[in-house]
């Protein structure tokens, strides 16, 4: 990416990530694995336009915080997440933490949100090492009966549930 306007640690965070869709698009890849153009766009709640889209996934790209493969023609790309990404985890967990406490917001995201606080770093931890497997290919330290992905997706459903 080009060179920051200053050395802030803030400024260059923001500089990265402070546009409106790529904290969005990467919420979608790290959370629900939306991997592939179609799907992001698709599956996006907030209804990304397609040409946006393809920007965010470009800056992402060359920021260094999304790698694609490229199978060849015919076939879809997948964006996988970096370790640069991955580290996002806590920053995501306290964003999300904040829109609770904050403002409104649509009760089985909530509730993943809150599990994800109240699991803290260790949740966080075990979270980005189930990333690292899924996108980086390295094996996870000890095996689990649960993952920290399935437990976001069954509070998320309960709620709903229990909504419905």
């Amino acid at each position: 990416m080009d060179e920051s306007r200053s050395g802030c640690p803030i400024n260059v965070s923001v500089e990265v990530l402070g546009d409106r869709w790529s904290l969005i698009v990467l919420r979608d890849i790290m959370f629900t694995n939306r991997r592939h153009f179609r799907t992001l766009l698709r599956e996006s709640e907030e209804s990304i336009a397609s040409n946006i889209l393809a920007n965010r996934l470009r800056d992402l790209l060359a920021a260094g915080l999304l790698t694609r493969d490229d199978p060849g023609r015919g076939h879809r790309v997948t964006y996988s997440l970096t370790e640069d990404a991955i580290e996002l985890v806590p920053v995501m967990a306290e964003l999300a933490w904040w829109g609770v406490r904050h403002r409104p917001t649509f009760a089985p995201m909530r509730a993943k949100a809150i599990l994800l606080h109240d699991g803290g770093p260790q949740m966080w931890q075990a979270f980005m090492e189930e990333l690292r497997e899924q996108h980086l290919g390295i094996p996870l330290p000890t095996p689990r009966t649960i993952r920290v992905s399935e437990q976001l997706d069954a509070a998320g459903a309960a709620v709903l549930a229990a909504i419905s």
